[in-house]
């Protein structure tokens, strides 16, 4: 997680020490936020926290995924489903999209 109290330094800084930079992003885990001219301009991480992040996000959408799956499953077994032609046609007519025959 970022740290705003030490988390943030400017760009200037990174160029001059990336070699401690690099270090201490090894070891601590915790992105920097890099500024340019006092506004936020990069994130640097390394590259474990950020296979780290990816994982994380990649497992959050998996765990939606199969909640809106139970939730379907759930309705089409509690019959709150109607046929899809019949769904599409009253979008179609909400929407004013022509259907075929029209």
């Amino acid at each position: 997680m970022l740290n705003l109290q030490t988390g943030i330094d400017s760009l200037t800084n990174f160029k001059r020490q990336t070699s401690s930079y690099l270090q201490q992003l090894r070891a601590s885990g915790t992105p920097i936020v890099l500024t340019v001219n006092g506004k936020a301009e990069v994130v640097v991480q390394d590259a474990a926290a950020y296979q780290r992040l990816v994982e994380q996000a990649a497992k959050a959408e998996r765990e939606e995924t199969v909640a809106a799956i139970r939730e379907g499953l759930a309705d089409a077994e509690a019959g709150r489903v109607k046929p899809a032609r019949k769904a599409l046609k009253a979008l179609a007519r909400k929407y004013g999209i022509p259907t075929q025959g029209e």
